[in-house]
């Protein structure tokens, strides 16, 4: 099937060359080599929701379907859709009374994250969620070097304002070691970010 951004554009998915998902292989031990940070984060959502410690899931995608080709009476294939509207961020949901909102992010550099990866419209919905007292933050995994952070809203939106005034187009790793959380992968969960949240409220409110 193929799928279009609304300005027409070609979608294609980063992970769908052989050659990436290979390279990706050899970043990974035991039983979570070759997976996506997103196939991390559906696993730790599903470990949170056995045991009721939140309720957090990715949000569909909403799509246009413009070509449904059928081959047989009882089966229909789509062959070309758009995505209807930009996407805001990856996750949603509540954890302890609080409202949970965040972006899941790779980047396969070893010294920054590069604001290209973040949009315009994510900045927004980001800033409106904080507007209304929820909790929202970006989980980067730098994939060459095995490291998971939790980046505060406040964070990255200091940096894209930043460069939004002709500075910096990337976020350092120092920053990500100074000025955000980091997630040491475990077994089961693998990402246990409700845990960072935990202290980030605590160095909040206490």
């Amino acid at each position: 099937m193929m799928l279009k951004y609304p300005n027409g554009k070609p979608y294609k998915p980063k992970n769908e060359a052989p050659e990436i998902r290979t390279k990706k292989n050899k970043d990974f031990s035991y039983s979570n080599r070759g997976k996506t940070l997103e196939e991390e984060i559906n696993e730790t959502n599903a470990y949170y929701l056995s045991r009721q410690i939140a309720i957090i899931h990715k949000k569909p995608v909403p799509i246009q379907i413009v070509k449904v080709e059928y081959p047989k009476r009882s089966a229909a294939v789509i062959r070309e859709a758009y995505f209807r509207t930009p996407s805001t961020t990856d996750y949603n949901g509540v954890w302890n009374g609080y409202y949970i909102d965040f972006e899941a992010k790779e980047t396969e550099s070893t010294s920054s994250f590069p604001l290209k990866n973040v949009h315009e419209h994510q900045i927004t919905h980001m800033k409106n969620v904080v507007n209304q007292q929820g909790i929202t933050f970006t989980i980067v995994r730098f994939s060459k070097l095995n490291r998971y952070f939790l980046l505060p809203f406040s964070v990255l939106y200091e940096a894209w304002c930043n460069m939004k005034e002709g500075g910096r187009k990337s976020i350092p790793i120092e920053t990500f070691e100074t000025k955000s959380y980091e997630i040491i992968p475990g077994y089961n969960p693998r990402i246990d970010y409700i845990s960072i949240i935990k202290n980030y409220i605590c160095n909040k409110e206490c």
